[in-house]
């Protein structure tokens, strides 16, 4: 197990580019996969969630290059090309691995099983499950398909008209992969919008994608055109140097190349309702992304509410306003947040715990949060409890602590954002990071 001791930060200042955008990385790989042509995917994000769906795709006969500077070359063949796996495919730490991979072997006429981590294994997967079965698949899985691993018998797939009872892009996302090889029209509704990367990429890849309100919809038996794709800079990445340069006095950050689709961007929102100074400069768009630099300068924060409907797009960013809460002058509530406890942890109850025991004032309310500030924060030792974006928000949270912060189990870091202690460190001035490995 590895650990970081942080140190409190006298200034935080700099300029740097986060890595690629991971939801991004993912749809890039399996819709190349499933083109017809070498798809170039530039900037592609080489962390273990990623690899896990690149590797799986091989398993399956698909042919992956990759070369410098975080170019990938994906040479499709077209959906029929993909072979049966000779053993499991393991989707490891990642939800959308595995979700979106189910949604394209659905559609192939052979068996598959899918399977992943520890926690993996305990995230609920009946949400595609009972969608991908009412097109036709055969699917199986633990407790009757809510658990993996996951069995598949695909082919011969039904359009369908799927309304979701929850926002997820994963499972969206699902759906309109297995729509691609099914007869007929395939549409899905959700309650709200949640993130569109995967209708806006597969417009890049020649599929004509509907879409009516919060319903998105799709024709079947769509060939794709292998295109070239640029991903940009993760904004969920970004949030950890958002945050703090936000909250730190005398603050000053630009992030070059980021990602501000407006499905992702409920943080800069909820920031600028906290009073963040966050500019969003060079607007541009590269592969149907829209990307911006964002200059953030630090200032007084105040605490605001975090309504339902704005959850489904800050939702990997709600530890780090967990953060921005504790520091905050006054009250934030965040309502609506149930799909956090089916994280890699229950992260309400992992919030609350760890950044209890830095000083914060912060407690569950129903399925959301209550966080009262600022209140002076103090050096402790704190775990991830093996959930990638407690431990960054956890180092963030020490920059601004009295005293040294332990931080146990960041080893799943790697798993979205290889290199985070590097430009923790590049911006994080005076802060001393250190990192150690047990035993």
């Amino acid at each position: 197990m590895r650990s970081w001791f942080v140190q409190r930060a006298e200034r935080v200042e700099g300029t740097l580019r986060v890595p690629g955008d991971k939801s991004i990385s993912h749809r890039a790989l399996l819709l190349g996969a499933l083109a017809e042509g070498t798809t170039e995917i530039h900037g592609f994000l080489p962390s273990e969630d990623c690899q896990a769906t690149l590797a799986a795709l091989r398993a399956l006969g698909v042919q992956i290059e990759s070369g410098p500077g975080g170019l990938v070359r994906v040479v499709g063949r077209g959906a029929g090309a993909l072979r049966e796996p000779e053993t499991v495919l393991d989707a490891g730490n990642s939800g959308t691995c595995l979700r979106l991979l189910a949604g394209v072997l659905a559609g192939c006429p052979f068996l598959s099983v899918l399977s992943g981590d520890g926690s993996l294994r305990q995230r609920p997967m009946r949400r595609i499950v009972e969608p991908l079965r009412a097109m036709g698949a055969a699917m199986d899985g633990r407790a009757g398909g809510q658990y993996p691993p996951l069995v598949i018998r695909g082919g011969a797939l039904q359009g369908i008209s799927w309304d979701s009872p929850v926002a997820s892009a994963q499972v969206k996302s699902a759906i309109l992969l297995a729509g691609l090889q099914a007869a007929g029209e395939t549409s899905v509704g959700e309650p709200v919008l949640s993130r569109d990367h995967t209708e806006r990429m597969l417009g890049a890849f020649g599929v004509r994608v509907r879409r009516e309100g919060t319903r998105v919809t799709l024709s079947g038996r769509a060939r794709l055109r292998a295109t070239s794709v640029v991903v940009p800079g993760d904004v969920s990445s970004a949030a950890f140097f958002v945050v703090a340069a936000a909250a730190h006095p005398g603050g000053d950050v630009t992030l070059q190349g980021v990602g501000v689709n407006p499905t992702r961007t409920g943080l800069l929102e909820v920031l600028g309702a906290m009073g963040a100074r966050v500019e969003v400069l060079a607007q541009r768009v590269e592969a149907g992304e829209p990307v911006a630099d964002l200059h953030v300068r630090g200032t007084r924060l105040h605490g605001a509410r975090i309504l339902p409907l704005q959850v489904p797009r800050l939702i990997d960013e709600i530890p780090i306003l967990a953060v921005a809460a504790a520091l905050a002058d006054g009250e934030t509530v965040v309502e609506g947040a149930a799909e956090l406890r089916v994280k890699e942890v229950d992260r309400l109850a992992a919030l609350c715990g760890e950044l209890s025991k830095l000083g914060a004032d912060i407690r569950e309310e129903g399925e959301g949060l209550r966080i009262r500030g600022p209140r002076p924060l103090q050096g402790a030792a704190v775990s991830s409890r093996g959930d990638h974006r407690m431990a960054m928000s956890l180092a963030v949270a020490a920059l601004f602590a009295e005293g040294e912060t332990e931080i146990r189990d960041v080893a799943c870091v790697e798993t979205s954002f290889p290199g985070f202690t590097d430009r923790l460190r590049a911006v994080a001035a005076g802060c001393r990071l250190q990192e150690v490995a047990d035993g």
